[in-house]
């Protein structure tokens, strides 16, 4: 009975953070498809900056629940601790790999903070700042890649005294399941980040610094206005032409 349980949430996680929330939200508000604006990403940062940062609000708040929901969930319902990592596993890949969107959507990295406030409140709090220490710099995939990372490193270091304040409890022989769990939440934005389609500037440049750009920056190329606002001009003309109509 309890697998079934869990392989039931397994499901509902998935199908959960498949909801392309910033894709709807700009549909319904907007009339647009987000994947021809901006950076062409189904995700909260180009929601943010093609349409606006108010319609952005809702989106941030449900793609973050949408990490947390099914683990505090399935600690609800007494299941060990690696099923309420994979439910919260199951719910990024929902939100980067969605079945309503033809399994491509956004980075996850929302959705990977819900899960890891779920997990460690305090952690999570503390890498969340930590990332945003990039904000100034326009390098907030860079560090939010570093700090997501440094999470796994804190787990597996969560008996020593200092770090063991970030942890809402000893992790005791939890530490190998929670280090493993968050770094298969690292690996899969990772994934994601290296594995989406080749963009036009892909082909100016060697493989090799294409994979450190997407890695580090998530991006194809190191120009990022050129990239973020890569699919304004081709969609503006459109825009004004149905505008006029």
């Amino acid at each position: 009975m309890q697998y079934f349980v869990f392989i039931l949430l397994l499901i509902c996680s998935y199908l959960l953070g498949s909801i392309p929330t910033a894709y709807l939200l700009a549909k319904w508000a907007k009339g647009i498809d987000l994947r021809n604006y901006g950076s062409g990403n189904v995700g909260f940062t180009n929601l943010a900056s093609s349409t606006s940062k108010w319609l952005a609000i809702p989106a941030f708040i449900f793609d973050v629940g949408k990490g947390a929901l099914g683990i505090y969930v399935t600690r609800w319902l007494g299941l060990p601790l690696y099923m309420q990592g994979a439910v919260g596993i199951a719910a990024v890949i929902g939100h980067n790999w969605p079945v309503f969107l033809n399994f491509s959507a956004g980075r996850g990295v929302l959705t990977l903070v819900g899960a890891m406030l779920a997990l460690e409140p305090k952690l999570a709090v503390f890498l969340v700042l930590l990332s945003f220490l990039g904000i100034p710099f326009h390098v907030l995939a860079t560090t939010a890649t570093i700090s997501i990372f440094l999470a796994t490193v804190m787990t597996w270091f969560s008996t020593t005294p200092v770090i063991s304040w970030f942890f809402k409890a000893p992790l005791g022989d939890d530490k190998l399941t929670m280090t493993l769990i968050f770094f298969c939440l690292w690996l899969i934005i990772v994934i994601r980040r290296l594995t989406v389609p080749f963009s036009s500037y892909a082909r100016e440049i060697s493989r090799g610094e294409l994979i450190i750009n997407r890695f580090f920056l998530d991006r194809d190329i190191r120009n990022r206005e050129l990239w973020l606002h890569r699919n304004s001009s081709s969609v503006m003309g459109k825009g004004e032409e149905r505008q006029s109509k």
